[in-house]
């Protein structure tokens, strides 16, 4: 499948690009996923493995060699809780936080944890070479 970008993220600073290019990744994989990710059927704890083995990884795909800006965490954070209300299937009015969201899928770390543990086995794996 061929990604389609608009022209406009071209001309944008490398880190901007990458953060908007991943996280259009991750929702081209989260509706690939979609009729599984928000399955009645599916336990909720069931969802939140599949997510995390197949959109968090794609979303944070490289992101080790990444400079860590907080605008760039910010962003993927969004998009992270827009996934997972979805998969709940809750609202953004229904106020639930987004900690209690996490636990009901089994999510325990955000995104941010996550590329900083891959940062860091990355640069471990980069000083013993």
């Amino acid at each position: 499948m061929r990604l389609k970008l608009p022209l406009d993220w071209i001309v944008m600073d490398s880190s901007v690009f990458l953060v908007m290019y991943f996280t259009f990744i991750g929702w081209n994989k989260f509706r690939q996923l979609a009729p599984l990710l928000t399955n009645k059927d599916v336990s909720l704890i069931m969802r939140g493995r599949l997510y995390r083995s197949c959109v968090q990884s794609s979303i944070l795909h490289g992101s080790e060699t990444w400079p860590a800006r907080k605008e760039n965490e910010v962003a993927f954070q969004r998009a992270e809780m827009r996934m997972v209300r979805w998969m709940c299937g809750v609202k953004l009015k229904d106020r639930f936080s987004s900690k209690e969201l996490r636990e009901r899928l089994g999510i325990d770390d955000s995104i941010r944890i996550t590329a900083e543990w891959a940062a860091m086995v990355w640069a471990c794996a980069a000083k013993r070479r």
